[in-house]
Order: structure tokens, then C-alpha cells, then sequence
């Protein structure tokens, strides 16, 4: 028989679900007590039980359409070339965003804002693209710079398409966003020193933590100085 918390965990879940389906179709407005007690096929004071209020359900709701996301993202297996793998990501983030405006919209809201466990999956996902990328010599910025410039104009171009006014939509905007990131971060192929110090410092940082005979901190201060 179910214990007593998994029994809880599967009414959190249920109505988790009722909630997110409500989002992704609707909108926050659509997510009330009474619908979301409806589609789950439960009482309304089963929800009061597990969620402060509704903003903390319209979280909760959020935090799952964006996991499921991110999951998808792990089971794509990375190609022999980083470069085409981070265009990859960038076209299925930019189209998760558009095909889901509410949910894009609660993950972002500054009033929001918070490090959800998705969202620093979906980071970390990115960070491992871009490593790979350092990793064949073609960054020309640290990994660091290269991820929050990723994430800084993938969020713009989401939100500006998303708030266009009709008839304005531009089809090829996200591509030439990508584009001027990618004029920003890589080098047009893997560079010698005396092309592009900057590529050559990115890639070896890369190799930092393999390095054999360096304590942790050692590496940690020689990842310092490679990263000034």
C-alpha cells in the first residue's frame, strides 16, 4: 500500500500536471482553484494543502512544462561538430519559447526570477555545448562570457518576436541573432597561437582539469589566470 507521502506526491503530481496543461493552452488567468481541481478530479482543498497560493502553483506548473523540455534536450546525442550542436540548441530554445509564451513568460519575469533545478539543468546543458566548443578551439571568449551571451540574446529574441504586433513578425530574426552571437564568440575555425590567443587560451582551459599533478587549488588558480 502507498505510504502516506507517496500518496501526497501523487495528488502534488496530478495536480501539477492539471495545472500545466491549463498554462500551456490558456494562460496564468485559466489557473484557478476550481479548474485546476476539475481537471485533476479532485476537491479544491486538496490543492490548499500542498501550494501556499496560486502564484506558488503557477511556479510549480511552469518549473514542469520547462522540465520536460529539458529532458527532451538530454536524449539528443551530441554530433562530431560543437558548433552545429549549439545552433541546434539555440533553435529548439528559441522555438520551446515560442510555441510556449505563458510559460516562457512566468520563467522569465524579473518579479519572479529565481534558479530553478530546470533552469540550471537547461544551463548546464548549454555550459557542456559551449565546452565542447572551447574544447575544438573555436571560442574566442571564455565559456563563461559565451553562455550568458547565449542566454542574454536568446531571451531578447524570444521576448521581442513574442511582442511584435501582427503582420510584423520577422522569420528570420532568431537566425540573425545566432549569427551576431556567433560573430562574437567563435572563430572561424580552429586557430593557431598566432592567429587568435584568445581561441587557444579557451581550449586550454578546457584541458585545466585533466592537467595530472596539480592539487585543486593549483588548478583552480591556473584556471584563474587563463580566464583573466
Amino acid at each position: 500500500m502507498a505510504t502516506n507521502t507517496q500518496r501526497r506526491d501523487l495528488t502534488r503530481d496530478r495536480i501539477v500536471k492539471a495545472a500545466a496543461g491549463l498554462l500551456r493552452e490558456q494562460g496564468p488567468a485559466a489557473v484557478t482553484t476550481r479548474r485546476v481541481a476539475e481537471e485533476a478530479g479532485l476537491q479544491p482543498p486538496a490543492l490548499y494543502r500542498l501550494f501556499q497560493d496560486k502564484d506558488d502553483l503557477l511556479n510549480a506548473a511552469a518549473e514542469h512544462v520547462f522540465a520536460e523540455h529539458v529532458a527532451g534536450k538530454r536524449t539528443v546525442a551530441p554530433s562530431d561538430d560543437p558548433v552545429a550542436d549549439l545552433r541546434a540548441g539555440w533553435d529548439t530554445q528559441i522555438g520551446f519559447g515560442l510555441a510556449h509564451p505563458y510559460v516562457y513568460g512566468l520563467l522569465l519575469d524579473p518579479v519572479r526570477a529565481r534558479d530553478t533545478p530546470a533552469q540550471a539543468r537547461g544551463v548546464r546543458i548549454l555550459a557542456e555545448r559551449v565546452h565542447r566548443v572551447a574544447a575544438a578551439g573555436r571560442l574566442r571568449v571564455s565559456e563563461e562570457r559565451a553562455v550568458n551571451l547565449i542566454r542574454a540574446a536568446g531571451t531578447g529574441t524570444v521576448h521581442t518576436l513574442l511582442t511584435l504586433p501582427p503582420g510584423q513578425s520577422d522569420p528570420h530574426l532568431a537566425d540573425a541573432a545566432f549569427d551576431a552571437v556567433a560573430r562574437a564568440i567563435l572563430t572561424d575555425g580552429p586557430t593557431a597561437p598566432a592567429r587568435d590567443a584568445s581561441a587557444v587560451v579557451a581550449a586550454f582551459r578546457t584541458l585545466v582539469p585533466e592537467l595530472p599533478r596539480l592539487s585543486a587549488a593549483e588548478a583552480a588558480l591556473l584556471d584563474e589566470w587563463l580566464r583573466r
